[in-house]
Order: C-alpha cells, then structure tokens, then sequence
C-alpha cells in the first residue's frame, strides 16, 4: 500500500516515479490554495495552512510552487472547491471512503462511481458506511525524529492524543478532532518534525485479506488516488502478515 497510514492511501514516498509525482504535487498545491482561500495567507494564524505546508515540504513540493499556492489562494481569482466524501464497497467486503476536492461534482461522482464499477466494487449512499470509521486526526513522526519516546509520550497524552503506536520507522500519533490543534502545538513545541498530519477516517474493524484479494482492492484503492479530483482515499483493509 502506499504511504505511510494505515488506513489512507496517499503517495508521500520521496521515490515515487515522475507521473505519481506530478499528481501528488498537483493535489498538495490544492489544498494549499483551499486553505489560504479559506483561513489566510499567514501559516501562523491559520493551522490548516501550516499543515499542508510541511505536508509540502515533506513531500519535496518546490518552495516556488508552495509559495504560489498560497498567493493563488488569498487572490480573488482563486478557483472555488467544493470538498467531499463518497463511500463505497471495494471487492472482499472492504469499506473505502474517498476525499475529493473538486469544481464540478457531477463530474467527480460519475467518475468515482465508475472507477468503483469498473473494479468490481459499488458506491454507496452518503453516510452508509459512517459507522464503519471514526473520524480522527493522525500525526506520523519519524522514529529518527524522536529522541526521548517517554516524553514525547507524555507531552502527547498532555495534549489529548488518545494512542502512539509505534511501527518500523514512525509513531502514528492519534487524536479526537477536539485536540487536533492541541497535538500539533505540542509536537511543534518539542521541535518534532511532523511528517504528515491529516484528519483520517479510522476504522473501528478491519477486513483481513491476503495474496489475489489484496491485489484486486489495491487496484480500485490506486485507481481512486490517481483521480485528479481526489486528495485522499481511506480503507478498512488490513493485509495479513
């Protein structure tokens, strides 16, 4: 699966080929004109600015790009997006629910509907799968980051995350949607740098696949990503070990 969640399918790896790259900076510079457009050009009053900004960064998004994106965004001119969620059922049972920011929503939905079809999945009516996932916010931090785990721990539970678990090379970082802003003051103010923060749908169960099956939901789950349209996918699909 790409990138570093669990649960999202987005492509923030640094080897990613010249085509995915382009459509990863293509997204990146969306949502930072989204969040300039809505809270301002200053990244220190307006916490969704600073987030997608080193999203940015860490994504080795170009300074002069980032730096338009936001002018883009406090200008009058800026294109005017309309942010939303569709739910569907991949193949083998699987739950995914698609983030998209788009201009044209009967275009968007058309399009995801027939991405769905086309790999053997369907999509479902709003809210149909809502009690599938809990909506969260998500921090990952690299290990390398993090030079003391018992005070990052603490600071972190201070703030009101509600778990840090750790995997191979990062700390995935969770929190209700209350204590976003708190987390990411609290990992900022330990100088932590955050590799990638979003709000992500959570699943409360997963869906245990291997071999053939994760194969066919990975193909609608890419399918998905690399619609112009969507910034991120999320999904109930665990692979087994």
């Amino acid at each position: 699966m790409a990138g570093h969640s669990k649960w999202a399918n987005i492509k923030h790896r640094k080897s990613i080929n010249d085509a995915k790259r382009g459509k990863l900076f293509g997204k990146l510079v969306k949502e930072i004109t989204m969040a300039a457009k809505q809270g301002g050009a200053t990244p220190e009053s307006n916490p969704r600015l600073r987030l997608a900004i080193q999203n940015a960064k860490n994504a080795n998004l170009p300074k002069d790009n980032i730096e338009r994106a936001i002018k883009k965004g406090n200008s009058r001119d800026a294109a005017t997006y309309t942010e939303v969620a569709y739910e569907g059922h991949a193949t083998h049972g699987v739950a995914v629910v698609v983030e998209c920011m788009t201009d044209n929503l009967n275009r968007t939905v058309a399009d995801v509907r027939a991405l769905f079809t086309k790999h053997g999945g369907s999509l479902r009516r709003s809210s149909a799968l809502s009690f599938l996932f809990h909506r969260k916010g998500v921090f990952t931090v690299k290990k390398e980051a993090v030079t003391d785990q018992e005070a990052l721990t603490l600071a972190m539970i201070e703030a009101g995350a509600e778990a840090i678990e750790p995997e191979v090379e990062y700390f995935y970082i969770t929190c209700p949607l209350e204590t976003f802003g708190q987390v990411q003051q609290g990992l900022e103010a330990m100088q932590i740098a955050i590799d990638d923060a979003a709000l992500q749908y959570v699943p409360n169960t997963s869906v245990i696949l291997n071999g053939d099956a994760v194969a066919k939901v990975t193909k609608l789950l890419d399918a998905l990503e690399d619609h112009d349209d969507v910034q991120r996918v999320f999904h109930n699909m665990t692979v087994s070990s």
